[in-house]
């Protein structure tokens, strides 16, 4: 008690770990050592204290806070730890700004060479921990946003000595699916949830960078929180904050598309109008203008005709008289005959225009026998996955609306 009480409620030790030793309760045991001395130490588990903590082995030089109390049992002092950090950070943040030194020198976060992501992706790998709270962040988010949106996890270890090479592997392996015939996918997303810089640091491995920015596929990096940087931050096509937010990135919200093809819809319908009133207008130009031109055509054939009528008169040729009243008459049928024909040319042009713009229209749609059907929560059903065995579904055709549930059942 005197111990405990005179020296404080918490120290900072700093040395070498030796004859660590984990129990199946999870509680820990080593020795802190250093050239002159030696401090036996306790880690005790407690609910939730692991999932950030370092993994511990025989000659890890570490950093510890704690309580000293004494063990009555032995009769000896120990360390009770409450937190522990590797010690050597500086180490790290050299290692680390050296190689983003050089990593920038070869030009690798360069803005130019960073692609844009695809606006409205298919099918998205996922590269993170199948246990990480950071899968199931990213899975909440596109389920809600993004249904349709075709998912595949790549499971890796997102910790610990070997995880990087674990990562280099499932961007390979992705990368080359359009080679072995599979469908390529969309985008890529490396990501894991929140750590100490130590949890992190295989983000900062060279060959991880390096696989990152050689992917033909577009990568966004999702690792740690908003405050956390790594290398694959820098080198990817895009830096998300958290997992969240690259799911948000990747997945446009619903409602908001769904308001987007009404806004299309509406502009579809106004411009197959205007085209259809501008067809009409050139209709009805075209037609007043050979109206005019035939008007003019008529009023030189009667002054010529008038011409000629006076000249017979003054000769009285009744034969050319009547050759030329021939020549008039043929010329007159030919004159109407062309008019017809090209008004009739134009009528039939104006007329597939219009059939062509109400074929377009969506009402026309449907009324070939088409239909929209969607579940009870508005969601358009695209296929059999999205009608599970009891949906309500509610089917839009032409001439009225069907509501359904489904059943799977084979008919008797």
């Amino acid at each position: 008690m005197v111990l405990e009480q005179g020296i404080g409620p918490t120290i900072w030790v700093e040395g070498e770990i030796s004859n660590y030793r984990k129990q199946t309760s999870g509680h820990q045991y080593f020795t802190l050592k250093d050239a002159n001395c030696q401090l036996p130490c306790v880690h005790f588990a407690r609910p939730g204290m692991w999932r950030r903590q370092l993994a511990l082995q025989d000659g890890m030089h570490v950093r510890a806070r704690g309580q000293l109390t004494v063990y009555e049992t032995r009769g000896q002092y120990q360390l009770s730890v409450q937190q522990l950090q590797a010690a050597g950070d500086g180490l790290l943040q050299a290692k680390f700004e050296a190689l983003k030194r050089k990593l920038q020198a070869e030009g690798l976060f360069e803005t130019a060479r960073k692609r844009p992501l695809p606006r409205l992706p298919q099918t998205a790998v996922l590269i993170t921990s199948p246990s990480g709270a950071a899968l199931r962040d990213m899975l909440n988010v596109l389920s809600r946003r993004a249904p349709w949106l075709h998912l595949i996890i790549a499971p890796v270890r997102v910790q610990g000595d070997g995880a990087a090479e674990e990562m280099v592997a499932a961007m390979a392996m992705v990368n080359a699916w359009n080679q072995n015939g599979l469908p390529r996918p969309d985008v890529i997303v490396l990501s894991r949830g929140g750590g100490s810089a130590e949890d992190l640091w295989e983000f900062n491995e060279e060959t991880l960078a390096r696989a990152v920015a050689t992917s033909s596929i577009p990568v966004i990096s999702a690792v740690g929180h908003e405050v956390d940087f790594t290398i694959c931050d820098f080198v990817s096509d895009l830096r998300a904050p958290t997992p969240s937010a690259a799911a948000e990135l990747i997945a446009p919200d619903a409602i908001e598309l769904r308001r987007h093809i009404a806004q299309l819809t509406v502009r579809l319908s106004r411009e197959a109008q205007a085209t259809f009133d501008a067809a009409i207008q050139r209709l009805d130009i075209g037609s007043e203008g050979l109206g005019r031109e035939m008007q003019i055509r008529m009023s030189e054939l009667r002054a010529w005709l008038a011409e000629q009528a006076a000249t017979l008169r003054e000769h009285r040729p009744d034969q050319v008289l009547k050759l030329r009243r021939q020549a008039v008459d043929g010329l007159a049928r030919d004159l109407r005959g062309c008019f017809e024909r090209n008004f009739q040319k134009r009528r039939e042009h104006v007329a597939r225009a219009a059939d062509r713009l109400r074929l377009l229209s969506p009402e026309a749609t449907l009324q070939r026998g088409y239909s929209i059907t969607t579940r009870a929560d508005g969601n358009l059903v695209v296929s059999a996955a999205d009608a599970p065995e009891g949906s309500r579904l509610l089917t839009r055709t032409a001439r009225g609306e069907i509501s359904s549930v489904v059943d799977r059942r084979a008919p008797n």
